[in-house]
């Protein structure tokens, strides 16, 4: 058993006056709920600080599996957008969001990379100035 008490440390936690400011734009509990919302709350930042896989999430913020499916149930119905919408709102937190954009100018592709020739394709030898007969019929002329 891994000691996770050191890795729930409040660093990133939201204390819980502040989370009681938003707690209202959360959906309702179904039934007897595993992990309170408090606590699955801090486990959003902890993990976007530490940048782990669900599956490593200490205990303390409750079973990865329950945690990962309330993420994805709360993305899917608009939660987590009107919950961090709020949550900068209130400046209880700061979420930047960033688009990463490719530049082709700064890719390197592998030679092999542009792929076989395709079929009915006529090959290398077929085109004038690439080695085949042609080249060699119109270098006599």
């Amino acid at each position: 058993m891994r000691d996770d008490r050191r890795m729930c440390t409040p660093r990133y936690g939201i204390t819980l006056d502040r989370f009681m400011r938003v707690a209202h734009l959360l959906p309702r509990r179904r039934g007897d709920v595993a992990v309170d919302d408090h606590t699955f709350v801090n486990a959003l930042p902890w993990m976007r600080c530490t940048g782990v896989l669900w599956r490593d999430l200490p205990e303390c913020y409750g079973k990865w599996i329950t945690v990962c499916r309330r993420f994805n149930r709360w993305s899917g119905n608009g939660a987590m957008e009107r919950l961090f919408t709020a949550l900068q709102e209130e400046r209880i937190i700061g979420v930047e969001i960033r688009a990463p954009a490719m530049d082709p100018t700064g890719v390197k592709v592998h030679r092999h990379a542009a792929g076989a020739p395709k079929k009915g394709d006529p090959g290398p030898s077929a085109s004038p100035g690439a080695g085949g007969t042609w080249s060699n019929a119109s270098s006599t002329a």
